[in-house]
């Protein structure tokens, strides 16, 4: 019984206490706002800005890549190791279309030529073997497979020399 009587009245003992501290803490509050005067530093004056006037603009770009490679190659002559396509020779008709235009779309053997047949436009279908030109860049056909021919391209670099590549022309899966 002693216990309970002292869990109900501590409690309200508690309760009593906590107004009359809260009251002490709140006036201790409010005279510190009223003594305090707040001090705020001055902030410094910003630098003027002058903005840069960029007067190159019309100058050659330093950054281009095409410009820088054509420098190098001025520097460094003669650097296409011989390179050059025969421009005498009598062209071919499917030198005038691009490479991307043409299709391989199947292959013939005769005897111990092997042919490729390349789709042009849609509508019109070429044979062509090794030692036959194709596309625009001088494309030289140098091997005709049952499922690509292999193309080596001589074109001018950004150095204005000649190049080779090899390009390959894959057979085209029908559609269905």
């Amino acid at each position: 019984m002693k216990k309970l009587l002292c869990v109900m009245l501590l409690p309200l003992g508690l309760a009593a206490c906590g107004e009359s501290g809260e009251q002490e803490v709140q006036q201790w509050m409010d005279k510190t706002k009223l003594e305090t005067k707040p001090s705020i530093a001055k902030l410094k004056e910003p630098k003027e800005f002058i903005p840069f006037v960029y007067d190159k603009k019309d100058e050659i770009d330093p950054f281009n890549p095409v410009k820088l490679q054509s420098a190098l190659a001025k520097l460094n002559p003669g650097n296409g190791h011989g390179i050059k396509p025969d421009l005498d020779r009598r062209r071919e008709a499917l030198e005038s279309m691009p490479l991307d235009t043409l299709k391989m779309v199947g292959t013939l053997t005769q005897g111990a030529n092997h042919y490729a047949l390349l789709l042009v436009d849609s509508k019109s279908i070429y044979q062509v073997k090794a030692g036959n030109y194709v596309g625009q860049n001088f494309g030289l056909v140098t091997k005709v497979n049952d499922d690509s021919i292999e193309i080596k391209e001589i074109y001018l670099d950004s150095g204005g020399d000649w190049a080779e590549r090899v390009q390959k022309l894959e057979l085209q899966e029908a559609k269905k």
